[in-house]
């Protein structure tokens, strides 16, 4: 589904990503891990066309075509179907939880599919459907990260990159969340790229996972073969 080769990505006159290359398969769950500065969140950007390539090329490969991620807008991006939650959730705190959702669909003229989007949302999340009228900004953390993927899901996505999901979550929200992005992957086939702070639950939870470190990534395998793996253990997970 995703092919990124050689991809070069600057932010002014710092070289941020130093000509990485991976994959991501349909149906896939996928994890970036790596310290702070590693170039994770660039990745993402880049590949929701946030931040323009350097050199090298990002592909996605979808059931309606082909797509270069450097040449294509953001927009028509969504409309490729990679939707991005982004670290940080930016949710829109003065309007409503029912209006953040509907903003995931700005690019819909079909008001029934919308609809539809939006209950499923709410029958996942009780939370947010029993609140839809309240200011999203007096939402707890875990709410407001539920309503930052809800209004993800709303745009239907092929591919789904969340940054840092569990960030600022207490331990019991972030299982939550990862037990949701697992059911969702399991029942409707949703393509992932996480980056994710919590690398030992990323790697649980990953089909494939890559390290990054300065710009490269330096490690790949399955999320079982790195989660064993000793050098990621002593750098990642805190364990001598």
């Amino acid at each position: 589904m995703l092919r990124v080769e050689e991809l070069h990505v600057n932010r002014g006159r710092t070289k941020v990503l130093q000509g990485i290359n991976f994959a991501v398969e349909a149906g896939e769950i996928a994890t970036l891990i790596g310290a702070n500065g590693a170039g994770k969140t660039t990745t993402l950007m880049t590949l929701s066309g946030l931040l323009p390539i350097s050199s090298g090329q990002a592909r996605l490969q979808t059931s309606d075509g082909s797509y270069d991620v450097g040449a294509t807008s953001p927009v028509d991006l969504v409309r490729a179907g990679i939707v991005h939650a982004p670290e940080g959730r930016q949710i829109f705190g003065r309007l409503s939880i029912e209006e953040n959702l509907q903003l995931g669909a700005f690019l819909s003229n079909d008001k029934a599919r919308v609809a539809r989007a939006i209950t499923d949302i709410y029958e996942r999340f009780p939370i947010l459907g029993e609140r839809r009228a309240m200011p999203a900004g007096n939402l707890s953390g875990g709410e407001q990260m539920m309503l930052a993927i809800g209004r993800a899901l709303v745009a239907e996505p092929k591919l789904l990159l969340l940054d840092e999901p569990s960030l600022g979550l207490a331990p019991q929200i972030t299982e939550e969340i990862f037990d949701f992005l697992e059911e969702l992957n399991r029942e409707q086939g949703v393509t992932m790229l996480i980056v994710e702070q919590n690398a030992m639950l990323a790697l649980e939870l990953a089909d494939r996972a890559f390290v990054l470190e300065n710009g490269r990534i330096v490690l790949e395998g399955s999320g079982d073969e790195l989660l064993n793996d000793p050098a990621v253990f002593e750098a990642y997970l805190g364990v001598g």
